[in-house]
């Protein structure tokens, strides 16, 4: 594992997932003049696990957190740690499952990189490989946003994605991207060791990695707006891959 830059958990969801988990974690804001009630179970985890608690004015927590909904909590933590590959292939093999990844081409808004890997974790994703430039990273907004999530799906950060693509080839992974000339996605069947990449929020998948794909799915729409969000398009096709692989009996 690899650190990061020294970053913020807010808001009280998040603050819990990270106490319970084996994130390290410096020291535990809290509003002053919470109700107990309302933060009895972080108060609790952060003693458990002997963390200061300073108790600080809101206008201190809005300057933290760049006045973000922190909801009166604010963990300051040790940088988030990126996993490497081989970790995202032991998460599988510890599931005793097909390795089921996905692969972020330069996604730049956090909002959408949190709301997948919430996505993610809730249909079993194994890891998410993002680039080291040109791209979000692990930030306290992907934390919030990622409710928890963040905790539980490895992300591995690599310096060229088309030959990261190339070494999971390799290794017996088969790679879908996504474009309007594709397959139907609804026709995916994801069982055996696969990788889903999904595009930049604008460009969408960059012509070299594209070119790297075994397949291209595509998500077919008949209203006005012909494209979706991020991160929608990334659950929908997500959710195709477990339904393939955990179908109804």
């Amino acid at each position: 594992m690899k650190n990061e830059n020294t970053d913020f958990i807010i808001g009280r969801h998040p603050a819990v997932m990270a106490l319970k988990s084996d994130q390290e974690i410096n020291k535990v804001f809290i509003q002053a003049g919470l109700k107990a009630d309302a933060i009895s179970q972080i108060i609790k985890l952060a003693k458990e696990r002997r963390l200061v608690v300073s108790n600080v004015p809101k206008n201190k927590l809005d300057l933290m957190t760049d006045h973000q909904n922190h909801q009166g909590v604010v963990l300051a933590v040790a940088a988030y740690q990126y996993a490497t590959i081989d970790d995202l292939f032991d998460n599988a093999a510890k599931h005793s499952e097909d390795p089921f990844f996905l692969i972020l081409d330069e996604l730049e808004d956090p909002h959408n990189l949190g709301s997948i890997m919430r996505t993610a974790d809730a249909a079993g994703v194994h890891g998410i490989i993002i680039p080291r430039r040109r791209a979000v990273g692990l930030t306290s907004v992907v934390a919030k946003t990622s409710t928890g999530a963040i905790e539980h799906v490895p992300v591995a950060r690599v310096t060229n994605l088309v030959q990261t693509a190339k070494e999971l080839q390799e290794r017996g992974v088969w790679l879908f991207g996504t474009d309007m000339k594709g397959k139907d996605y609804r026709t995916w069947d994801a069982h055996g060791a696969v990788a889903l990449v999904i595009g930049n929020e604008g460009k969408g998948i960059s012509s070299l990695l594209k070119k790297t794909c075994d397949e291209m799915l595509t998500i077919p729409m008949i209203g006005h707006v012909q494209s979706l969000n991020a991160s929608v398009a990334a659950s929908l096709l997500i959710y195709q891959g477990f339904n393939s692989r955990h179908p109804l009996k």
